[in-house]
């Protein structure tokens, strides 16, 4: 009982030491010092970041808005990350932690986990240049490999498409060799109409004609006027006229399918019918009968 008794005593001591108190409200002053700091770092940069970004829209050479907000939200996030990570160390520090121990240990550990997961460092690097070089962005259209469809999400690690039938794919970013944005430039709507070789190919070129003058005015999707092109296939029972418009993107298959129901009614309007399959029945005679029956029983010798 004396040891304890000595010890609670010298704790006692300690703890009612004013230069004890003096030290801790020190430290505790300091760690607030740098907590302070770091807000006004990350709030005066967030606020530098997108002046200069605000200049940057008024240069006649500029990004284009997608990617100016995919960068503005990466430097923000870098700057956050960056000084909330030497806010951390420097309060360690003022703890008395060794931080360059610390620090080293974490070097090690890290490049262990480095080694151990190749895989997951590849997609982070390439998730990196997908956002940074804005290869494609949230709403667009693209196909990765087999897979089509919306993207919904891209993080450092993977992508996520939606399918237009509801599927759901979730690709490694390490994965993604080659994609095809389709939401980038205009797309263009091909429509065939096929015409029989009965009809006025003529009559059914201008009523096509009459329609296109102003379906882009009433469709806004549209860029400029849709194009007749003429005549594109030569079939067995008909004749294939081909009509071309250039749309926003992704919008070619509505106007396809809009320009279909006009042309077919147009056309029907015009007295112009749709090509049908033909059948050619022949009846032969009853010479041709005979010779055929003779040709079936052979000679008299049975040849």
């Amino acid at each position: 009982m004396g040891h304890f008794e000595t010890y609670l005593k010298h704790l006692t001591s300690k703890w009612l030491n004013e230069n004890t108190w003096v030290g801790i409200g020190e430290t505790v002053l300091k760690m607030i010092v740098v907590l302070l700091v770091a807000s006004l770092v990350i709030k005066f940069g967030k606020k530098a970041i997108g002046k200069i970004f605000a200049v940057r829209a008024k240069a006649p050479l500029r990004f284009s808005e997608r990617r100016e907000a995919t960068l503005l939200r990466l430097m923000v996030n870098t700057l956050t990350y960056l000084v909330w990570f030497v806010a951390i160390v420097t309060i360690l520090s003022i703890l008395g932690i060794n931080v360059q121990g610390l620090l080293a240990g974490a070097g090690i550990v890290g490049l262990a986990v480095g080694f151990g997961a190749q895989s997951l460092v590849k997609d982070v690097i390439s998730g990196f240049f997908i956002i940074f070089e804005d290869q494609f962005s949230v709403g667009d259209t693209v196909q990765i490999g087999k897979y089509e469809g919306v993207v919904e999400e891209i993080g450092l690690r993977t992508t996520k498409i939606k399918n237009w039938t509801g599927e759901l794919y979730i690709i490694p970013n390490g994965n993604i060799s080659e994609v095809t944005n389709l939401s980038i430039h205009n797309s263009v709507a091909v429509v065939d109409v096929r015409i029989p070789y009965e009809e006025d190919i003529d009559k059914a070129e201008a009523a096509i004609q009459e329609i296109l003058v102003s379906f882009a005015g009433e469709h806004e999707e549209v860029v400029s006027e849709p194009e007749l092109l003429g005549v594109q296939q030569l079939g067995t029972t008909d004749v294939t006229l081909r009509v071309v418009a250039e749309t926003l993107p992704m919008a070619h298959w509505y106007i396809a399918r809009v320009l279909k129901k006009e042309i077919k009614k147009a056309l029907d309007e015009n007295r112009i019918h749709a090509p049908y399959p033909k059948m050619v029945t022949y009846s032969r005679t009853e010479k041709e009968e005979a010779l055929a029956g003779q040709f079936l029983k052979g000679d008299e010798h049975g040849r």
